[in-house]
């Protein structure tokens, strides 16, 4: 006896060798035995043979016409056996019946299984549904694989066109595009970016990088929208007693710090004077949500996406000429000693005389000069008096820090003519601790530990900056700064472009006004702007990092460079010397820290941003000396302390 049998969804056929009431030992057509169970035969025949019975049913089941068979079937649950008898319009062959059961068995969409050899046939509307959805799949598939011959033929398809980077950023796994994408990419071998770049779907590694970044970063879009104009500056404010006036480069826009000086009966009261849009932008206000929802100004080479819309950051701006609003400290110190005597905050309004601007006045001021009173320079006396206050400042905090401030460090920054990928990249050079960057430097430091210090003393919480062995960590309980040498740090004094400066700013104003301040201790929305400004800076810092280093490549190539020097930072990382760039050199590992070293420049990559570098040979020079790039402490430091135009 042969017998037509199911084991694990699949339709097999053997010789039964020995039968129980319950099971047979069946001999399969593959020569194998196997034991099976009495309710899992679904024929019992006699001829043909197993293996002729397969074959044949196989060969028949493909002349059945499924949707003719669907039009057969009861409207109910059916056995096979029926169905075969009903359209062969005979007692079905084993043959026969087991053609049925194959056709059947493959076509899951037209009949639904029930059981062993059971079925029953979908609903026309559930068959109609079915089959318009498999006719959709087959023209997905279609489609799908025309967009793949495409693209390994070198052309891009018109869909793909359309969605460019978002195809990466922004698209469906499951997208006929997306698929599309990946299998050309198997086959060619390539990564899905660079076969899009090849086809002209990303136009640059530039764009890619710019797009990858706003996709993160400002998933709704870089647009403000619809927000509401800055409220008039309030009348009753008191007027500043002197002009005042900054010091920026030529570039910054959103002028937020400037400075006063004044001679009274003996004293000098120097005046540090902040933008005030804590003022007008209320805790909760639309405004507020879109700035927190940014929490900085981002800046890289060639780009600046502001925290606040251009409208108020105009309105508060410190800039020349205009009667604003500011958030001041003045300081009454000695004349000889630049001891400091007292110092208060007011709300009050200021009228801004002169930007300053440093870039273009640095060369004509000197140490000397500032320090006899003889520059010859509009608020040539008002900077002496500071640069000597400074100096004092910087004293005592080297004493405080137990080291002195890094001199002569130079730094390195990028400027671009022309805009985006067609850019040509210009190198600026600047060394810090000049007499305007120390001016800047000292007198935020001074208004940041201040302010830090006595919303503490007040008992009024503030978001902090401290560091302890090298650690940098925001919080809203204060610590001292270790590297800077100051027992309270927090930042204040740039509002219109950090919003944790706006913060602190609305807590100092509120408590200048004799007013409640907006946030409490123990407030868990203020753990949530600290966690959300730590992740959006760094996601911030990231970016200009990346952007640097993209430019920096890319002056490499505009330039032609094929040697540099670089300086071993630490392990086998090497600094570029004049660029903002490090790269990896596994044979710099055995050189000492601030080695200068001889670089040959290979292929540069600007989608992963890497240059093939290898060491030519070692330069003469100290390993460490200053201008080696140092990492560790200091650098931590350097990321608080404030420059000009950013502090």
């Amino acid at each position: 006896m042969q017998v037509l049998f199911e084991d694990d969804g699949d339709l097999k056929a053997g010789t039964v060798r020995s039968a129980t009431e319950t099971s047979f030992q069946v001999d399969v057509t593959t020569g194998k035995r196997v034991k099976v169970k009495a309710a899992a035969v679904l024929l019992r025949f006699e001829q043909p043979r197993a293996e002729e019975l397969l074959l044949a049913a196989q060969d028949q089941a493909q002349g059945i016409e499924i949707d003719f068979l669907w039009q057969c079937a009861p409207q109910h649950e059916f056995g096979f056996e029926q169905l075969a008898l009903e359209y062969c319009g005979h007692a079905p062959t084993a043959v026969e019946a087991a053609a049925i059961l194959l056709r059947l068995h493959s076509a899951p969409v037209y009949f639904q299984r029930k059981g062993r050899g059971r079925f029953r046939p979908a609903t026309p509307e559930v068959l109609r549904a079915a089959l318009a959805g498999l006719e959709r799949r087959r023209q997905n598939d279609e489609l799908r694989a025309q967009m793949v011959r495409e693209l390994c033929a070198g052309s891009l398809p018109a869909a793909i066109a359309a969605l460019g980077a978002d195809l990466l950023l922004r698209g469906e796994r499951n997208s006929i595009e997306c698929k599309a994408l990946e299998q050309a990419a198997h086959a060619l071998q390539l990564s899905p970016l660079r076969l899009l770049l090849a086809r002209g779907a990303i136009a640059s590694p530039y764009e890619w990088h710019l797009r990858a970044f706003q996709a993160r970063a400002f998933p709704h879009g870089l647009a403000f929208g619809a927000l509401p104009p800055p409220d008039p500056l309030p009348q009753d404010l008191p007027r500043a007693p002197v002009p005042v006036f900054s010091i920026d480069d030529s570039a910054t826009t959103e002028i937020d710090d400037a400075f006063s000086v004044q001679w009274v009966d003996g004293a000098v009261v120097i005046g540090i004077h902040i933008a005030a849009p804590g003022l007008g932008l209320t805790p909760g206000s639309r405004l507020d949500a879109v700035a927190r929802a940014r929490m900085s100004t981002v800046y890289a080479p060639g780009i600046k996406y502001t925290m606040l819309p251009d409208a108020w950051v105009e309105a508060y701006s410190l800039t020349q000429g205009r009667s604003v609003a500011a958030l001041s400290l003045y300081v009454h110190i000695d004349p000889q000693s630049g001891a400091i005597q007292q110092a208060r905050t007011l709300v009050d309004r200021v009228t801004v005389a002169a930007n300053l601007r440093y870039d273009l006045l640095e060369d004509q001021i000197s140490e000397p000069a500032l320090q006899d009173g003889s520059l010859a320079l509009p608020f040539g006396r008002e900077l002496s008096q500071l640069w000597r206050f400074a100096t004092a400042l910087r004293a005592q905090r080297e004493q405080a820090r137990g080291r002195p401030e890094p001199a002569g460090r130079e730094e390195i920054s990028l400027i671009l003519e022309g805009i985006g990928e067609s850019a040509r990249v210009l190198r600026y050079s600047r060394r810090r601790d000049t007499p305007l960057d120390r001016i800047v430097a000292e007198l935020m430091i001074l208004a940041n530990s201040h302010w830090g210090q006595w919303l503490d003393q007040l008992g009024v919480v503030g978001i902090y900056r401290s560091q302890a062995q090298g650690r940098v960590r925001m919080s809203t309980t204060p610590a001292p700064h270790e590297g800077i040498g100051v027992s309270h740090y927090a930042w204040c004094t740039s509002p219109l472009r950090r919003y944790v400066d706006l913060v602190n700013q609305r807590q100092l104003i509120a408590i200048a006004n004799g007013q409640a301040p907006a946030h409490r201790r123990g407030d868990a929305d203020l753990f949530a702007v600290v966690s959300g400004f730590e992740a959006a800076y760094a996601a911030y810092a990231e970016f200009q990092d990346l952007m640097e280093r993209y430019w920096s490549l890319r002056w490499l190539q505009q330039e032609g460079v094929q040697a540099i020097e670089g300086r071993v930072l630490r392990g086998d990382i090497v600094r570029v010397q004049g660029l903002p760039l490090t790269t990896r050199i596994a044979a710099a590992a055995a050189y000492e820290r601030g080695q200068l070293l001889e670089l040959a420049i290979g292929n540069i990559d600007l989608v992963d941003l890497s240059a093939d570098a290898r060491i030519v040979r070692v330069l003469a020079g100290a390993p460490g000396e200053p201008g080696a790039g140092a990492a560790g402490t200091e650098d931590a430091v350097a990321a608080d302390l404030p420059g000009t135009g950013d502090d």
